[in-house]
């Protein structure tokens, strides 16, 4: 039985509509850390059990939320508990460092990189590129209908990088205005397939169609160990629009065959090959 204080972080992560696979890998570390905090011997080892078994259904898409659940180990000890999630943080916060630097550089003068959706990782690379003194412009997506573009687009406001917005209608208007195109992932399977938000596979499309270069940024543990394409279970949320019911799949599946690239803290992957 898992405490209360990691059940609600549990419907916390359930709740989530903006924040991504990264943020969602960190809030999960804190509640193994919780229950460090609160037990330990057979207890912590049964709570430990339990929540590696809870944690990765919140949303079976997101490889993060397997791979962190990998990383813990069952054990009585709440210091091995917490020292492993200090490690994982640890990790998550330079694989974040290291792909901005690497993605930076994919990024010159003059460019307009596409995206779609927020990914923390793809803000990092622009982050840093603007930081480097690069001069570009973004194309963004709304992202409905839970409209992370526009957080993304306040985010790139406080940064002071020029962006524009478009519907999500517009991916294949607006891609050809691009050079270069950069989304982020909540999974990238075995085969080489990005699972995205849902768009990503339209956006990939239109920028083959017109010959732009389209890079995913994901850190490795959103790369899943097991699962294939065809065994990943998306996710739907219930949604309406004036009593209409609206299908409301959260994400989709981009063929490795449209991406040019997967930049990890462990350089840029060529899917399928260096999956």
């Amino acid at each position: 039985m898992l405490p209360p204080e990691v059940r609600e972080v549990l419907e916390e992560l359930r709740a989530e509509r903006i924040r991504g696979a990264s943020w969602m890998a960190r809030r999960g570390a804190e509640a193994f850390r919780i229950l460090a905090e609160l037990l330990e011997g057979e207890e912590l080892k049964k709570a430990l059990a339990e929540l590696r078994r809870e944690l990765p259904q919140v949303n079976p898409t997101m490889a993060s939320l397997y791979n962190l659940s990998r990383f813990i180990p069952v054990t009585g000890d709440p210091l091995l508990v917490k020292s492993r999630v200090d490690e994982f943080l640890r990790l998550v916060d330079e694989a974040k460092n290291a792909i901005g630097n690497i993605g930076s550089e994919l990024i010159d003068d003059g460019d307009t990189v596409i995206t779609h959706s927020f990914s923390s990782a793809v803000f990092e690379v622009i982050r840093t590129a603007k930081a480097r003194g690069k001069t570009f412009r973004v194309i963004l997506t709304e992202s409905a209908p839970d409209y992370e573009g526009i957080a993304l687009a306040n985010a790139l406001e406080k940064e002071g990088i020029p962006f524009e917005v478009i519907t999500d209608a517009q991916l294949g208007l607006f891609a050809e205005r691009a050079t270069l195109a950069l989304v982020g992932a909540d999974n990238v399977t075995r085969d080489g397939a990005v699972i995205n938000k849902a768009g990503t596979y339209l956006l990939a499309l239109a920028c083959h169609e017109k010959g732009v270069p389209f890079y995913v940024a994901a850190e490795s543990f959103k790369l899943h160990p097991e699962l294939n394409s065809k065994d990943v279970e998306i996710l739907e949320r219930p949604y309406a629009r004036q009593g209409h019911r609206v299908r409301n799949f959260l994400f989709d599946v981009t063929p490795w065959k449209y991406v040019r690239g997967i930049i990890t803290e462990l350089g840029i992957l060529v899917p399928p090959r260096d999956i």
